[in-house]
């Protein structure tokens, strides 16, 4: 389990559960698609849209203060992403280096605070450091938690926080007929986080390419045809506005649902 769950979740207040959202959502997560499409429609080679999409990724992380976003998952490099061409990983792992010794500074300056998570061991002993070094700076900060998942899959989550719930099985700490998902969720990366209210998906597809499998439960989804290179803090505000004109039920019905103007008015 991480030592991250020590950041208890209480600091994470929820609005009411079954509410308009009339508030920002506390947790966004973004999957940032179409950047080889947008460098592939420019005659750019791959890695220039990746480099593009860092100016977007500043430009949303910039958003997501302005509209007191509490927690921003971005979705960077999945454990699926092995599997592109060796060139195109290598030029990756490069961006993803250079952009953890550039930004950090930048985040740290604006009290942001970096999380990573996924599987570290396949990464170059260099980025690991490099990981350690971003986390290490920025761990006091509050203002904003930004969350990178790199080497990430939801099945691998599920996975591993299976393998730690069945270890607290064998050494007594549960009994395995009395597990509940309450009892699953505290093992998964990002435990000490509420759930995703939204989740953006750019780049025209409509699919969840194993991101946070858990923890899209409840999820509000989001999709966006801009190609992540395209995507501007405008994007980001607009797709703000349109999770607020929902209404989350969580299994519930409308007439059970009750807005926070009528709760105050007693109506």
């Amino acid at each position: 389990m991480s030592d991250s769950r020590a950041l208890s979740s209480a600091s994470f207040s929820s609005t009411d559960t079954g509410s308009y959202n009339l508030l920002v959502p506390k947790h966004v997560a973004i999957i940032m698609d179409g950047n080889n499409r947008w460098a592939k429609a420019r005659k750019s080679p791959g890695i220039a849209g990746h480099q593009a999409g860092v100016k977007s990724v500043r430009a949303v992380v910039e958003a997501a203060l302005q509209q007191g976003v509490q927690v921003l998952t971005l979705f960077a490099f999945s454990s699926e992403n092995w599997q592109r061409p060796k060139k195109e990983v290598s030029a990756l792992m490069e961006l993803f280096l250079l952009a953890l010794r550039r930004e950090v500074k930048r985040l740290h300056k604006h009290h942001i605070r970096l999380h990573v998570i996924g599987e570290r061991s396949a990464f170059s002993s260099e980025i690991q450091q490099a990981i350690q070094e971003a986390e290490h700076l920025t761990a006091t900060n509050q203002d904003l938690h930004l969350v990178i998942a790199a080497n990430y899959g939801g099945r691998w989550d599920i996975a591993q926080a299976a393998r730690q719930l069945a270890q607290a099985a064998v050494d007594g700490q549960i009994q395995a007929q009395h597990i509940q998902a309450q009892d699953f969720a505290p093992y998964l990366s990002l435990s000490q986080f509420p759930e995703p209210d939204l989740c953006i998906r750019t780049g025209g597809e409509q699919r969840i390419s194993n991101f946070l499998l858990w923890q899209f439960a409840y999820t509000e989804f989001y999709f966006s045809p801009l190609f992540w290179p395209d995507f501007d803090q405008a994007a980001f505000h607009a797709a703000i506005a349109d999770y607020q004109q929902r209404q989350r039920r969580f299994g519930r019905t409308c007439e059970q649902v009750v807005s926070p103007d009528e709760q105050t008015h007693g109506s």
